[in-house]
């Protein structure tokens, strides 16, 4: 079974958005075991879809088209898979009063045109899942006497998500006649580099590439860390969930410490939750980060019952006046230690960090681009709290330094954390 995805929508053409929707599905589909050779952007022209399409169909058993399902004139995704499917659209009245239920529910009246979106090709179903006004389609055609299949889901991508998820991936699966289970797991590291990682794990990578059961993939992630997943196939998901613990325990004494979480763990909330479980509360002094570090602490559910706030001390008089830096350099381990030692004191922290240096693209302080100084204090220097503090040289462009700031810092806590014990 060979499935292509097609992105429609001229703002992908344009870059105005990044499609990040087709590298979600093709990653999906690898899991579950279809096969995906090609990835199509066209823009919100009917005629260029239409053969789009057409060119999918001649090479692939099925094609996933995402976006086009909106309400307004250019949303053309379902004109043109009607005139594939060679049947005119018509409306489903089911389908109206659910999207004028939806409005109703918000409180809100249901524009006129919001009614396309329940005009489906003659013949074709709509995908049980539909978490916003768009639902999608699966629509079955057959060309030179082979079956095939055309999926449309919205380009929101979490309205995409669902659809996929929920019920475009095991219809794939079951016209595919694939009964094994694949599962995978992702293990979150930091601290080495993606050829670091993979000289770690050679031993390791060339026994499984002899098994073929299961396999590792690395996938550098920026602030999210490096990642290593693990994938693994069996007749069951519980022999594949079994698989996946003994080689996720395999790796775990390769890497020690490098791994601070699985999954959708992030660093943010490994640490909060290695604060919360010592009952220690935390408070952040930023300069480079700008409040970074803050706002990714505050994405996490939870956050505030450990994360007190924080100082974004940009200029440096601010560090001066308000965290006590004594007056001098900023960019130096000094200035990093008594911003984060001047931040738990003034918002009365059991924890402080600080993140200080040079962004770029320009040096400061005869200080090169890259250049950051960290610190992470615990408890009272003054009553024999501890200061550890760190001078780094970060790689990328200014946003890079800055994310790659983040998550060192986070990462200097949690080691400082795990010590405690």
């Amino acid at each position: 079974m060979r499935c292509e995805v097609v992105a429609i929508g001229t703002e992908l053409l344009l870059g105005q958005i990044t499609d990040t929707n087709s590298s979600w599905i093709g990653e999906q589909l690898a899991l579950v075991g279809i096969d995906s050779y090609f990835q199509t952007k066209v823009g919100d022209n009917l005629d260029r879809i239409v053969d789009t399409i057409e060119l999918a169909l001649g090479r692939s058993d099925a094609v996933i088209c995402c976006g086009g399902l909106g309400p307004t004139q250019d949303d053309l995704t379902r004109e043109a898979l009607a005139r594939v499917m060679g049947v005119p659209l018509e409306a489903d009245e089911e389908m109206e009063e659910r999207i004028f239920g939806m409005f109703a529910g918000r409180g809100r009246r249901m524009p006129s045109n919001n009614l396309r979106q329940a005009m489906r090709p003659e013949g074709a179903t709509f995908i049980p899942e539909q978490p916003g006004t768009a639902p999608g389609l699966i629509c079955e055609v057959e060309r030179a006497g082979v079956p095939k299949v055309l999926y449309a889901v919205p380009g929101v991508p979490w309205e995409m998500k669902e659809m996929v998820g929920g019920t475009v991936l095991a219809d794939l699966q079951r016209r595919a006649g694939i009964t094994s289970v694949l599962r995978s797991r992702t293990l979150r590291t930091w601290g080495e580099s993606e050829s670091g990682l993979a000289e770690l794990l050679a031993d390791r990578i060339t026994e499984l590439d002899d098994h073929g059961n299961p396999t590792l993939a690395f996938l550098a992630s920026g602030m999210e860390g490096l990642k290593v997943r693990i994938t693994a196939k069996a007749d069951t998901a519980e022999a594949a969930d079994e698989l996946l613990a003994e080689e996720e325990a395999r790796l775990r004494v390769l890497l020690g410490p490098l791994v601070f979480g699985v999954d959708d763990d992030t660093m943010e909330s490994v640490v909060l939750d290695l604060l919360r479980e010592r009952g220690l509360s935390l408070a952040a002094a930023e300069s480079l980060t700008g409040g970074m570090i803050g706002s990714r602490l505050c994405d996490v559910p939870g956050a505030s019952d450990v994360f007190r706030g924080g100082v974004v001390s940009y200029a440096s008089d601010v560090k001066f006046d308000v965290l006590g830096v004594p007056e001098g350099p900023v960019v130096t381990e000094d200035a990093a230690r008594a911003m984060a030692t001047g931040v738990r004191r003034v918002i009365g922290a059991d924890v402080g960090i600080a993140a200080t240096g040079v962004a770029g693209p320009d040096e400061q302080e005869g200080r090169p681009a890259g250049t950051v100084c960290l610190a992470v204090v615990v408890g009272d220097p003054a009553d024999g709290g501890t200061v550890d503090s760190l001078e780094v040289h970060l790689p990328g462009r200014r946003r890079q330094v800055r994310e790659f700031s983040v998550i060192t810092l986070l990462g200097l806590l949690r080691r400082r954390l795990l010590e405690l014990d």
